[in-house]
C-alpha cells in the first residue's frame, strides 16, 4: 500500500489557509486559465521548461509552467483554426464550445506571451519558425500589453492557430482559501522546430529547461520551490520514456475532472498538501 506523504506546503500559504479558516471566509470563484508545459528533445529524453513567478506575484517564488487566465476575448475570437474543432475540444475539456475555444486560444497566446513560442502556422500542416526577431517581439508586446488581440495578430500575419500542437493533460483548481484562484487545464505541446524560448515575460525573473526526473529530484531537495499541480504534473510525465510516450498518455488523460488539492493543518510542525482520493468505481 503507497502512503500518502502529501506535499510540503509554503509557509505563505499555510498562513492564508489559518486566516480563511478562523475568520470563516467565503471562497473565491476560480478565474479559468490555461498553461502549457513545453517539451523537447535532450538525448534519449526530453526536457520541460520551467519559469519561476516574480515575487510580487500570485504564486511569487514558485516554478511553474507558462500560463495565465483566459482573457473575454479569447471565446469570441474569429481566426482560422486546425485540428480539434472547438466543440470536440469542448467534449475533451468538459466545457462549452465557446468555452473550449476559449481555453485553447488562452494556452496559445500565454506560452506566446511568456515564452516566445507561437503554436501557429501559414496553414494546418506546418508551423513558423523563428519568432524573436523584432517585428515579432514589438508584436508579441502589443499582445501582451492588450493593445491587439490574439485573432489579430495571426490575421495579420497570415496563420492558423494550430490546436492540433497542443495535447490536453489534467485540470487543476486552485485551494478553497487562496484569495486568487484559478481553474486551470494543462497542456503538453512540443517545440516547434526552429523556435526558442526566450525570457521575455515581466512575470518571470528566472527561467530553465530541465529533465522532468531532475526538476522532481531538485524539489524533494528543496533547490526549487513548487506547488503540488507542478510537482504532480512533472512526476507524471517523468513516468514517460520519450515524447512518444507523453502523446500516447495524453490521448487517454482526463482533462475535464478537476483536482483540487487539500491543506492538512492538524500538524502544526508540517502542514502538508494532499490530493483527493479518487472516487470509488
Amino acid at each position: 500500500m503507497t502512503i500518502d506523504r502529501g506535499y510540503p506546503a509554503p509557509p505563505a500559504l499555510v498562513e492564508h489557509a489559518r486566516r480563511f479558516q478562523a475568520s470563516g471566509g467565503v471562497p473565491a470563484v476560480p478565474r479559468v486559465a490555461a498553461t502549457v508545459l513545453l517539451l523537447r528533445p535532450a538525448g534519449e529524453g526530453f526536457e520541460v521548461y520551467l519559469i519561476r513567478r516574480v515575487a510580487a506575484m500570485a504564486f511569487g517564488g514558485m516554478y511553474a509552467f507558462p500560463g495565465g487566465g483566459v482573457d473575454p476575448s479569447d471565446s469570441t475570437a474569429h481566426l482560422d483554426w486546425a485540428g480539434p474543432e472547438p466543440a470536440d475540444w469542448g467534449v475533451r475539456l468538459g466545457q462549452t464550445t465557446a468555452g473550449a475555444q476559449a481555453v485553447v486560444c488562452a494556452a496559445a497566446r500565454e506560452v506566446f506571451e511568456e515564452a516566445g513560442v507561437l503554436l501557429a502556422g501559414p496553414d494546418a500542416d506546418r508551423v513558423v519558425g523563428d519568432v524573436s526577431d523584432d517585428g515579432w517581439e514589438a508584436a508579441r508586446i502589443d499582445l501582451e500589453q492588450r493593445r491587439t488581440g490574439f485573432a489579430d495578430l495571426l490575421a495579420r500575419r497570415g496563420l492558423t492557430l494550430r490546436s492540433d500542437l497542443l495535447l490536453p493533460w489534467s485540470r487543476w483548481v486552485t485551494p478553497e482559501f487562496e484569495p486568487r484562484r484559478f481553474d486551470t487545464y494543462f497542456f503538453v505541446a512540443l517545440l516547434p522546430e526552429g523556435q526558442r524560448t526566450r525570457d521575455v515575460s515581466g512575470e518571470a525573473d528566472h527561467t530553465l529547461w530541465v529533465r522532468p526526473a531532475d526538476a522532481c529530484n531538485r524539489a524533494a531537495a528543496g533547490e526549487l520551490t513548487m506547488l503540488p499541480p507542478t510537482l504532480v504534473t512533472l512526476g507524471e510525465i517523468a513516468a514517460c520514456d520519450d515524447l512518444a510516450a507523453v502523446a500516447r498518455a495524453a490521448a487517454t488523460r482526463d482533462a475535464a475532472t478537476p483536482i483540487t488539492p487539500y491543506l492538512d493543518l492538524s500538524d502544526d510542525a508540517e502542514p502538508r498538501f494532499h490530493l483527493p482520493r479518487p472516487a470509488a468505481p
